[in-house]
Parts: C-alpha cells; sequence; structure tokens
C-alpha cells in the first residue's frame, strides 16, 4: 500500500510502471490483469497528462484504496521478496524524468514489505 506521505501526489507514469510491476509480480503472470489496480494507474497517468488543474488530477491515494483490496480480486498473490522490491523499484525510476524515488511511493511501499517478510 501507498504510504499517507505520497496519498496526495498525482499519479505518474513510474508510479503507473511501479504498480504494474508489483501486480505482475505478485500474480506470477507476465501482463498485468485486465481492469486491475495496474490498469486503472495506467488509465489515471495517461488523464493526469491531460489534467490542467492540479485538483482534477487523480491522486496515488485513489489508487491505493483500490489497492488495498486487490488481493481478493488478483487470481493470485505472494508476499513480496527483495527481488520483487528491486523490480518495482528499477519500473519505477526507469520512467521518473529524475530516476528517483520519493518517501511512500509504491516501490519503497514494497520495499518496506519485502523487508518485513524477510525477518519472519
Amino acid at each position: 500500500m501507498v504510504g499517507n506521505s505520497a496519498g496526495g501526489k498525482p499519479v505518474d507514469e513510474g508510479d503507473a510502471a511501479a504498480i504494474q510491476a508489483a501486480e505482475v509480480r505478485a500474480t506470477g503472470r507476465k501482463q498485468a490483469v485486465p481492469g486491475g489496480v495496474a490498469a486503472k494507474a495506467q488509465a489515471a497517468a495517461a488523464h493526469n497528462i491531460r489534467a490542467i488543474r492540479e485538483e482534477d488530477k487523480t491522486k496515488l491515494g485513489d489508487i491505493s484504496a483500490a489497492m488495498q483490496d486487490a488481493t481478493s480480486r488478483l487470481p493470485k498473490d505472494k508476499p513480496a521478496t527483495k527481488v520483487d522490491a528491486e523490480g518495482v523499484i528499477a519500473a519505477e525510476t526507469r520512467n521518473k524524468p529524475d530516476l528517483a524515488m520519493y518517501p511512500g511511493c509504491v516501490a519503497s511501499s514494497v520495499a518496506v514489505a519485502a523487508k518485513i517478510n524477510q525477518e519472519k
């Protein structure tokens, strides 16, 4: 789940790529789930590119709400691993103009989950 610090941030291409990478890794599929969270994130990023006013943009918090019940909608789910986190980080940063992550982003959330899972 996206941290509270990023919930008000408009969804961008890096966020959508990270969500897609996380979804693909969680499900074990080669593609995103049609109508799934990644599809919603891609649509939000495309919408946000065209939106002029900040208040008209879809925020990560809006997508995060869909992520909360994603487990029930995904055909398969698995705990995040360090390798998963590395893949999501690469997807997110590769699709950011500044090649950077920010606190509470999708990639950092997956990295935290992977660390918690590794400690168990």
